[in-house]
């Protein structure tokens, strides 16, 4: 039966200043602030209705990096909260009072199922003001991302919650088209995008905390580089939200230096707000020139995949899956990091990576031992 068609519609990306908070108390002055700039680009773009609002990673709790200011899981959990929730009916009822869906993201979530932990979580709320997707975030970096993987309980994960690619990778078919979310790092390299266009992905909505001493600006800038390659990959919509500013005793205000922005289906940089400082970005989205699009094979980038000669590379985990069982979740960072010695030993073993000179393969994991233990030793790393 054919669809009926979506008209062009506006939708927000929140670039918010962030105050790193203490408890689950603390959080209400972050949601306050996102909930006034969603009435102010509502009714600043009034005349092609908001339909759709993304909000960055982390806007309702803020996290603490390695060093003096690290979050462990117990400063995790005083602040974490359920979803739904409290905190996220608030914002139910503005997709309700404007119908609209609003995707936030990097929610510390305590999840039933696996009470000992909490999970960096993305959601989806519809016009109903109910929560219409849900995604726990899948690539956490080890160096710097606490929250649970669903990979750090791979097989309990699955059996839970499910272990398909559209449970793990959920993409929702709504009125304004196909959404999907992924969450900061997610975006780095193509497998959490490509799992979403799989699954038929229109609009990814995009929650990043994406810091400046990691490359948003130029010249390096990968937050932009590899964004639009996500888009052109999937010829997707791609939102990103970054934090404005921040408040926290440990970061300068431009840790997370905005350049939120709007990537359309063929890679094109549609708008960006390229400073750090809060914003509301708005932009028009055609889900039926996208449709269009896709019927062209000229530069189409699904229709020529050849997947036959690039299954050997996941036959084999690289970092190792059910490391964090339930009783045993992740307490602090130098716990995740120290995986990696096993990641190098097998990707140096393979001969995948090359040691520099002076270094036999075995060595580098002993070099990251060595690193750890010295942060560690000087306050640099937390050890619990």
């Amino acid at each position: 039966m054919a669809r009926d068609r979506i008209e062009p519609y506006t939708a927000l990306i929140i670039q918010p200043e962030v105050t790193v908070v203490d408890n689950r108390e603390g959080i209400q002055q972050n949601l306050d602030r996102v909930k006034n700039l969603i009435h102010f680009g509502v009714g600043y773009f009034w005349e092609v209705p908001v339909r759709l609002v993304v909000l960055p990673e982390y806007f309702l709790q803020g996290v603490g990096t390695p060093g003096k200011g690290e979050t462990g899981i117990g400063d995790a959990m005083k602040k974490a909260v359920t979803i739904p929730g409290p905190e996220i009916d608030q914002l139910a009822e503005i997709a309700q009072e404007y119908g609209l869906y609003l995707c936030g993201g990097g929610v510390m979530e305590k999840v039933p199922e696996f009470p000992d932990r909490w999970f960096n979580s993305n959601f989806i709320i519809g016009p109903s003001g109910d929560v219409v997707l849900k995604y726990h975030k899948w690539h956490i970096p080890a160096y710097i991302g606490l929250g649970t993987s669903p990979h750090d309980l791979f097989d309990e994960y699955c059996e839970k919650l499910g272990g398909d690619i559209k449970d793990l990778f959920p993409v929702i078919d709504t009125e304004i088209g196909k959404l999907g979310t992924m969450t900061c790092h997610d975006g780095c390299t193509p497998e959490v995008s490509r799992a979403l266009g799989f699954n038929g992905v229109e609009v990814i909505c995009h929650p990043g905390a994406i810091q400046e001493v990691e490359g948003v600006s130029q010249p390096w800038d990968f937050w932009m580089f590899t964004r639009r390659t996500r888009a052109h990959d999937n010829m997707c919509y791609l939102l990103g939200s970054n934090w404005g500013s921040v408040n926290y005793k440990y970061y300068p205000k431009a840790f997370c230096p905005g350049h939120s922005f709007a990537i359309d289906y063929i890679g094109m940089v549609m708008r960006e707000a390229p400073y750090p400082a809060e914003q509301v970005l708005a932009v028009g989205l055609d889900i039926e020139a996208l449709r269009k699009h896709r019927t062209l094979t000229i530069h189409n980038c699904w229709v020529d995949i050849r997947t036959e000669g690039f299954r050997q590379i996941y036959e084999k985990p690289i970092y190792p899956p059910n490391r964090f069982p339930s009783g045993n979740p992740p307490k602090s960072l130098s716990e995740k990091v120290i995986i990696c010695k096993e990641v190098f030993d097998d990707l140096y073993k393979r001969g995948q990576f090359t040691p520099p000179a002076g270094y036999e393969p075995e060595d580098i994991s002993k070099l990251l031992q060595k690193r750890i233990d010295y942060a560690q030793k000087t306050g640099r790393l937390r050890k619990d």
